[in-house]
C-alpha cells in the first residue's frame, strides 16, 4: 500500500512539473522579456494564459499598484542559466538581501549625485526587484510551511513522526521570525532620506507586505498548535489502547466485572445526567385552582424603572452614537451614488463638481476621503474598471508634500 501511494504521488508530481515546464517553453519569449524589463507585459497572454502563469507560481503581483513579475525562484533559475551575474543570488539570507538593499541605495544615489540618470533609473530597478525578492523570499517560505501542514503531516506513518514534522515546522517558524526582527525600520527611513521613491519603496510597501507575512505566520503557528494538541490527544489514546492490548495479551481471561449490577458504580461509568420530570398545570382541575391562586399572588410584581442621571447620560450616549451611524451611512450612501453616476456617464466625473451639483452637506475634505476609501475598498477586478485622477498642489513654495485638492474618476477605456 505504501509503495501504491508513493507511485501515486510521484506519478502526480511528474504530470504537474511537467505541465508547468510545457507553459515555460510555450511563453518563452514574453517571459524573458519580463525577466529583461522587470515585469510582464498582461497584453502579451491571454486571460487564460495568465491565470495558468499564476496558478502555476510562475509570475505573482508583488503589490497591488505593481504589475506582474516573475516569481524570485524563476528569476534566479534564468539568471543562472544565462550567468547573469547581476541578477544571480549566491546567498539568499536576510542579511544578505540587506547588505545588497544597502548597497543598491548607496549605488542609486551616487548615479543620482552624478547625474547620470539612466543608471540612477537602472539601479532603482534593481533596487525594487532586491526588495520584492526579499518579499517574495518570506512568501515562498511560508507557502512551503503551509505546504507541509497539508501534504507532509498526512504522508507520515506515525504519530511520532507527525510529531517531528511539526518540531521541525516550528523551528522553521521560528528563523523566519528571526528573519524578519532583522529588518529595521528605523534604518530603512534613515537610507530614504526624505526621498519619495526610496521612502515609498523601502517603508510603505515594505512594512505593509512585511505585515502580512507576520499575519499568515500567526495562522501557521495557531495551526501548528492545533494540530500538535490534536497528536498528542491522539498519541495518548493510541498508548491507552496500546496499554489495554498488552494487558489482555499478559491475562488473556480476563473478563470485565458486570458493573450494572453494582450498588455503587465507579466515577468513570456514573455519567449519566439525572432525569428532569416536566410538569405542567392542570387548569381543567378545580381542586388545584386554590393553589393556583396562591401561586400567581405570590409571584414578584413589575416595579417601574426610574433612570438615575448616570443612567440618562448614558442612554443619551447611545443615541450620539446611533446619529453618528446614520451619518456615516448616509455618507457612504452618497458615495455610492457618486460611483453610479459615474458608471451611467461614462465620462470622468470631478468629485467635488458632484458635491455642488448635488448640493450634498459635506465637507469637501470629508467628502474626498471617503471616496478614496471607497476606491480603494473595491476588489482589484473592480478597480481595475476605474481611471482615477487626483488633482494634487503643493503645499508651499518649499514644501515638497502634495495635497489632494480634487479627484476625477471615469471608467477605463477598453
Amino acid at each position: 500500500m505504501a509503495a501504491l501511494d508513493a507511485n501515486s504521488t510521484a506519478s502526480n508530481l511528474f504530470s504537474i512539473g511537467a505541465e508547468r515546464l510545457a507553459l515555460l517553453g510555450k511563453h518563452h519569449k514574453p517571459l524573458m522579456q519580463g525577466y529583461i524589463d522587470g515585469f510582464i507585459d498582461e497584453n502579451a497572454f491571454t486571460d487564460v494564459a495568465l491565470k495558468k502563469l499564476i496558478a502555476s507560481r510562475i509570475l505573482w503581483r508583488p503589490d497591488e499598484q505593481q504589475p506582474l513579475a516573475l516569481r524570485p525562484l524563476v528569476s534566479e533559475l534564468i539568471a543562472s542559466m544565462v550567468a547573469d551575474e547581476n541578477r544571480r543570488q549566491i546567498n539568499a539570507d536576510v542579511a544578505e538581501k540587506l547588505e545588497q538593499i544597502r548597497n543598491r541605495v548607496q549605488a542609486y544615489r551616487d548615479a543620482q549625485y552624478k547625474g547620470d540618470y539612466s543608471v540612477a533609473e537602472l539601479q532603482l530597478q534593481r533596487l525594487t526587484e532586491h526588495v520584492h525578492d526579499l518579499s517574495g523570499q518570506f512568501e515562498e517560505a511560508i507557502d512551503s510551511l503551509w505546504h507541509r501542514l497539508n501534504s507532509d503531516f498526512g504522508f507520515v506513518s506515525s504519530l511520532d513522526d507527525k510529531i517531528r514534522e511539526n518540531e521541525r515546522a516550528q523551528k522553521q517558524l521560528r528563523r523566519l521570525l528571526d528573519g524578519l526582527d532583522l529588518l529595521d525600520f528605523n534604518e530603512l527611513i534613515e537610507l530614504s532620506e526624505g526621498n519619495n521613491h526610496l521612502r515609498k519603496l523601502l517603508v510603505s510597501q515594505l512594512q505593509s507586505q512585511l505585515s502580512s507575512h507576520h499575519s499568515s505566520l500567526l495562522e501557521v503557528q495557531k495551526r501548528l498548535v492545533e494540530l500538535l494538541a490534536r497528536f498528542r490527544q491522539q498519541q495518548s489514546r493510541a498508548m491507552l489502547i496500546a496499554n489495554m492490548a498488552a494487558f489482555l495479551r499478559q491475562h488473556p481471561k480476563y473478563q470485565p466485572a458486570d458493573y450494572p449490577n453494582r450498588s455503587e458504580l465507579p466515577g468513570l461509568f456514573n455519567q449519566a445526567a439525572a432525569i428532569q420530570p416536566q410538569a405542567a398545570i392542570a387548569l381543567d382541575k378545580a381542586s388545584d385552582r386554590q393553589v393556583l391562586a396562591e401561586l400567581v399572588r405570590a409571584l414578584p410584581r413589575h416595579k417601574a424603572v426610574v433612570l438615575t442621571d448616570t443612567q440618562s447620560a448614558s442612554f443619551s450616549a447611545l443615541l450620539v452614537d446611533d446619529e453618528i451611524a446614520a451619518r456615516q451611512q448616509a455618507l457612504k450612501t452618497d458615495v455610492e451614488n457618486f460611483y453610479l453616476r459615474v458608471i451611467d456617464q461614462g465620462s470622468s466625473l470631478s468629485a467635488l463638481d458632484y458635491l455642488a451639483a448635488q448640493q450634498l452637506n459635506w465637507d469637501s475634505e470629508i467628502w474626498l476621503y471617503q471616496i478614496i476609501a471607497e476606491y480603494q475598498a473595491l476588489p482589484v477586478d473592480e478597480k481595475q474598471m476605474f481611471a482615477v485622477v487626483r488633482e494634487e498642489i503643493k503645499a508651499s513654495a518649499f514644501n515638497e508634500l502634495l495635497l489632494i485638492r480634487d479627484i476625477s474618476i471615469g471608467l477605463q477605456v477598453a
